[in-house]
């Protein structure tokens, strides 16, 4: 049976360092959300979808404990090279090797945007059980509802995948579906959403 995953990493391996030099993760100039997210968030934290690992290491420079999970062995390769020290693994965000109730944060930062719409409740499901009780989801995503299929990016490298846009509406029902409760806050845009376990 094929994995539904399976081009979503096999693009992200083709792309992986041409988006480590291209992309900034979005982070950098957004420090209320992750102060915030530092805020809330009590012990280790799990950077899911981490990518090249830039905001894994701004949320250890906020005194956090991170792990950083990525599908892509290429990403965590770079992650592993820029930021000697972090502990950055190869998982799946639907099925995360880690034991339930060991966090107290997850962050997902456009990282649910490429998974089937189908999937997403599953993933859902595994960061609320990874979540220890109070334990804080911070997500981020494109808003709207219409579905793009991504055929070459970062530098013109060649992909295949599905970019997803969601509403809030939407996304919150799959939340509080999976056992959370929103946390409203001024200072979170749009296109963020907090949820307490």
């Amino acid at each position: 049976m094929t994995d539904p995953l399976d081009d979503i990493r096999t693009s992200y391996n083709t792309v992986a360092a041409s988006y480590a030099e291209l992309v900034q993760d979005g982070a950098a100039d957004e420090p209320a959300n992750l102060d915030l997210f530092a805020k809330l968030a009590s012990g280790p934290v799990l950077d899911v979808g981490c990518g090249p690992g830039r905001l894994a290491a701004l949320l250890h420079e906020r005194g956090l404990q991170v792990i950083g999970i990525d599908l892509s062995p290429s990403m965590i390769e770079i992650a592993r090279r820029d930021h000697p020290g972090l502990d950055f693994r190869v998982g799946s965000m639907t099925d995360l090797e880690l034991p339930d109730g060991e966090l107290g944060g997850v962050i997902s930062w456009w990282s649910i945007i490429h998974l089937p719409r189908d999937v997403v409740p599953q993933a859902f499901a595994e960061f609320h059980r990874v979540l220890a009780p109070g334990g804080v989801l911070l997500l981020g995503f494109h808003v709207g509802e219409e579905s793009t299929h991504k055929t070459f990016g970062y530098g013109g490298h060649p992909m295949n995948i599905y970019v997803h846009r969601w509403t809030a509406a939407a996304l919150t029902e799959i939340a509080v579906a999976a056992g959370f409760t929103p946390y409203v806050d001024a200072e979170i845009p749009g296109d963020r959403l907090c949820f307490r376990k």
